[in-house]
């Protein structure tokens, strides 16, 4: 089968590692455009990037000549962007305006009426919002845009959603414990957080407190319509490198026993998984047992971290419920969700002109 080429912008950070890791032996994508910032523009991506992931560089990729990210510029039709939001606002829309379709990991344009806020296993239907985008400057030539949510978000929304269908969510309250490689690097100082937590991550809790409700809201004529249930966040940096814990208190709309709610995330499964696409985890949502999991250092890579793992389901004296999830940050929460969602558009025509 040919590949579909794509273009990486912001390829040299740690989330456009992510993606060219991802890519060089995917089987449906081909990375031929690699773009970065104007210091880096034509070195080769090995002489600009200071390669931070555990797994080598793959020799080809490296040999790649960054180039400057420009509108127009890119060969191929489909673009990842891994920018930082300030950045990913402009470029972005310009992209898409050159008729290319950005499938973006940045908070820009998340929270846009018209732009889908995607997790393939939750909320396939709103693609169709693309289809809104064709009345907007930027999609006027064949371009879109569609996004994946916030790193700590994807976790929760993944927890969520399977209760939300089967007993209705009221609240939530949710602390999170998040990984410095969020932070993408250099991140945190090592004098601010070795040996130490820091209770605050801007904007980090507002996001989580509004993208959910978009996640599992209704597709109507007009937009989506918002999830009918609330969110209280709190928000820390750990010093953990990956992975994303977060502790959750929730209360439903029906009763539930405990049973009934292992059996709705043990049954949760979606659109990727039917499809069996090449990034979906068999097991979407994969409870363990044991007293003191899950934990980053030991789960975050199960199911090559693509689910999303909870343990310590109990009872909740305040809300009804409570237990503990954990997500990979930069895989489910950043490049494998974007790769994911462009997935599930090759197979469901959306990447066609």
């Amino acid at each position: 089968m040919k590949k579909i080429p794509v273009g990486i912008l912001g390829a040299t950070g740690v989330v456009g590692q992510r993606f060219l890791l991802q890519l060089h032996a995917h089987p449906w994508f081909e990375p031929v455009w690699l773009a970065a910032s104007d210091r880096s523009t034509g070195k080769l991506y090995r002489e600009a990037a200071a390669w931070r992931l555990v797994e080598p560089l793959p020799e080809r990729m490296s040999t790649q000549e960054l180039r400057p990210p420009r509108p127009g510029d890119c060969p191929a039709r489909v673009i990842f962007s891994a920018l930082d939001a300030a950045i990913a606002a402009e470029l972005e829309p310009a992209f898409a305006a050159a008729g290319h379709m950005v499938i973006s990991n940045s908070s820009a344009l998340r929270m846009h009426p018209a732009v889908p806020l995607l997790i393939p296993e939750i909320n396939p239907e709103h693609l169709e919002l693309l289809a809104r985008q064709k009345q907007l400057e930027w999609g006027r030539r064949g371009g879109g845009i569609v996004t994946n949510p916030n790193c700590s978000t994807a976790g929760l929304a993944l927890a969520l959603a399977p209760l939300e269908r089967a007993f209705g969510l009221r609240k939530v309250m949710v602390t999170t414990m998040q990984a410095v490689s969020g932070a993408g690097y250099p991140g945190v100082a090592s004098l601010d957080i070795l040996g130490n937590v820091v209770p605050y991550i801007g904007g980090e809790e507002d996001k989580i407190e509004r993208e959910p409700q978009k996640i599992l809201g209704r597709l109507e004529a007009d937009g989506v319509a918002a999830a009918d249930f609330q969110i209280s966040a709190a928000c820390n940096r750990v010093p953990v490198e990956d992975g994303h814990l977060e502790s959750v208190s929730l209360e439903l709309r029906r009763p539930a026993s405990r049973d009934e709610i292992l059996a709705a995330w043990q049954s949760f499964h979606g659109r990727p998984q039917e499809l069996r696409l090449p990034a979906a985890p068999a097991q979407v949502v994969e409870y363990l047992e044991a007293a003191d999991r899950p934990q980053p250092r030991l789960d975050r890579d199960r199911n090559a971290g693509m689910s999303t793992l909870i343990g310590r389901l109990r009872p909740c004296p305040v809300l009804g419920w409570k237990f503990t999830l954990l997500s990979h940050n930069t895989l489910r929460g950043a490049a494998g969700a974007a790769l994911l969602n462009a997935e599930l558009m090759r197979e469901t025509g959306y990447l066609e002109r």
